[in-house]
């Protein structure tokens, strides 16, 4: 099924509803799907640099509303 949007038409901020709808829709079904294996491997990446100090984590509503307000100073 070919699926069109007029995305030259919609903002940024439709844009940006439509990726979170689509978004929503994919991780309510995700039990359905199986990671590719490279997913683990980076998750333990991840985890060791948390563990050594390497990275920081942030809400993630916290981060949505920072890149909220990025996008909102660039329209």
């Amino acid at each position: 099924m070919d699926t069109l949007l007029p995305l030259k038409k919609m903002s940024r901020d439709d844009k940006l509803r439509a990726m979170e709808s689509i978004w929503a829709d994919l991780t309510a079904h995700a039990d359905k799907f199986d990671s590719p294996a490279w997913h683990g491997e980076v998750l333990r990446e991840t985890q060791a640099a948390y563990k050594t100090g390497k990275v920081q984590f942030t809400d993630w509503d916290e981060a949505k509303q920072r890149l909220r307000r990025k996008a909102a100073k660039l329209a």
